[in-house]
């Protein structure tokens, strides 16, 4: 609403008034045979110390208004910092404002120590989970030269995949990350990860097209590893047959007065069932699973999500493009990065 606009409706009953003593005396005056030109000039005398008074009133209104907007941002610090109230409706609505937000702040602090607690409990679960996973690997490593052991083995593959990703996701929701900012070779990344998931290439008999690049980019090694795993783990999961695709190409941008620049992209691309084109705007929403996730009862809707808020921490970006029934295309944009060579 408009400021000066919002101060006339403020003090519309005055003006009404105003008018209307005005018409009153000015009819008195005339029927008293008051000439009619003091009249007018008395009702001129009122008017310009009424305008006056206006005037001045709205130049405190606005002054007041521009500072209330200017601690608004910051309410819980600046709350103190109130005018002094006119009446004593002013100060009840201060003294209001101030019992919200002392209220608000032991809300706030209550949710953040219950997050903090839950945050170390599911931390610790995890660290604690690991053991008897690593066990359970040694145990089938030594059953594995007497029966065939593989689908316990990807089971128990998956077990440590979840438990980690409860471990980032508890990480990635807390007030600081650890990431760790510098230049990755991101050929040695993919590498270990693609190596991590061989077993469910072969499990799967999905073909592997890696093909070979030699780029660095400025990034965090661990958390982006995470965001290639997932991926990665996506396109095995809703590929029934075919291949999986990582590669790496270029996109030329246009840089501020350094003429044109490439940046490197991480392309992964599979031949599985593909994502619904109603489904493309919101699959990184999370908890969102889409029409092929229904169909997959296990699906979450938290990876997809996971990754582009990692990514966009890490000033990169992930573009998706896919045809249901014919694969999906997924690709890491290093924005921030000239793909500097990995040697």
């Amino acid at each position: 609403m408009n400021i000066f606009f919002s101060y006339v409706l403020k003090i519309k009953f005055c003006i009404i008034v105003f008018i209307a003593e005005i018409a009153l005396f000015s009819g008195i005056l005339l029927l008293n045979n008051v000439a009619y030109e003091e009249v007018v000039y008395g009702i001129c005398l009122l008017l310009f110390i009424s305008f006056i008074a206006v005037i001045y009133g709205y130049y405190r209104f606005y002054k007041k208004y521009k500072f209330l907007k200017s601690i608004e941002k910051n309410i819980e610090v600046s709350i103190r910092s109130f005018p002094i109230p006119e009446d004593c409706v002013e100060e009840e609505y201060q003294y209001l404002m101030q019992e919200l937000v002392y209220y608000f702040n032991g809300i706030l602090n209550k949710n953040s120590n219950k997050f903090r607690d839950m945050e170390e409990y599911y931390t610790m679960w995890v660290h604690q989970i690991k053991t008897p996973i690593a066990a359970m690997k040694l145990l089938l490593q030594e059953k594995s030269g007497e029966f065939d052991v593989s689908y316990e083995q990807m089971q128990l593959f998956k077990i440590e995949q979840y438990a980690e990703m409860a471990l980032q996701y508890m990480r990635l929701g807390s007030e600081s990350t650890d990431f760790v900012i510098k230049k990755v070779n991101v050929h040695k990344i993919v590498k270990e990860i693609v190596h991590k998931y061989a077993r469910m290439f072969i499990q799967k008999k999905i073909k592997l097209d890696f093909q070979e690049f030699d780029i660095c980019v400025v990034s965090d090694e661990k958390w982006l590893g995470f965001v290639i795993g997932q991926i990665l783990s996506n396109a095995i999961k809703y590929t029934h047959k075919g291949s999986v695709l990582v590669y790496v190409q270029y996109r030329t941008y246009t840089g501020n007065g350094i003429g044109q620049i490439q940046k490197p992209v991480l392309v992964i691309e599979d031949t599985g069932i593909g994502i619904n084109s109603s489904d493309l705007p919101r699959i990184c929403e999370k908890g969102y699973t889409g029409y092929n996730g229904h169909d997959d009862k296990l699906s979450t809707g938290i990876g997809l999500y996971m990754c582009n808020k990692i990514l966009d921490q890490l000033s990169h970006s992930m573009e998706i493009e896919s045809e249901e029934g014919k694969g999906t295309k997924v690709s890491i944009l290093f924005r921030d990065s000239k793909g500097m060579p990995g040697n």
